[in-house]
């Protein structure tokens, strides 16, 4: 997670999501924190367990096949459960993230440089703003990114996860605000001397506010 920029409370905060992609992967994050967590204190357990009840002269006693059973059983048996849940899970939440066909979907190109963003408009040609994602709050858009040059990575915290332009191919991510805002975007790849400044605002809009961008009536 990376810092906030001035003036804009949490805007790269990935756990204060503003949107359901990337309200899924804020979820997806503490579910992991928090299997990650069980498992990392399960074997801290079973380690000072361990200790406390090893003999004093270093001969196993009776109670090892009973250890044997805490260790194999929960040290192992436990932990790759609990990961196998977890990947399962992580699958399904990859899955709802992926960007499928619908009427109501908004589609913007963003093509990146050295170093700026570019976005053009499939709702209105010819429309293009540099720097400021413009996209209506409520609905989901598709951003297609592609880059001039070498390789950046698109990525709005609060509004879904990160996806690279990779010079040759167009790569789709889905995003979405709940509601009209500003929301920060970075390019998070570095990608030369200079990338720590190549950032980007996206701007959500209300449905008449969206409809004026369209007709060019507003930035």
């Amino acid at each position: 997670m990376l810092g906030t920029l001035p003036g804009c409370a949490d805007s790269l905060s990935a756990v204060h999501p503003a949107g359901p992609a990337a309200a899924a992967i804020a979820t997806l994050w503490w579910v992991m924190l928090a299997g990650a967590s069980v498992i990392f204190l399960m074997v801290m357990g079973l380690v000072g367990l361990a200790f406390r009840h090893r003999p004093a002269d270093g001969i196993p006693g009776p109670e090892k096949g009973a250890e044997r059973v805490w260790l194999l059983g929960l040290g192992l048996g436990f932990s790759l459960s609990v990961l196998a849940l977890l990947l399962g899970y992580g699958l399904v939440i990859g899955e709802r993230l992926l960007p499928r066909p619908g009427a109501d979907v908004v589609r913007v190109a963003a093509v990146a440089r050295q170093w700026s963003w570019r976005f053009a408009y499939a709702d209105a040609p010819g429309r293009v703003t540099e720097n400021i994602l413009n996209i209506p709050a409520g609905r989901p858009v598709d951003v297609q990114i592609s880059t001039e040059d070498v390789i950046h990575s698109f990525w709005v915290p609060r509004l879904a996860g990160k996806l690279d332009a990779v010079p040759g191919h167009v790569n789709t991510l889905r995003l979405e605000a709940w509601e009209p805002g500003r929301y920060q975007g970075v390019s998070a790849e570095f990608s030369g001397p200079g990338y720590r400044g190549h950032t980007f605002t996206v701007v959500a809009h209300a449905p008449a506010e969206w409809d004026a961008f369209l007709k060019g009536n507003s930035e």
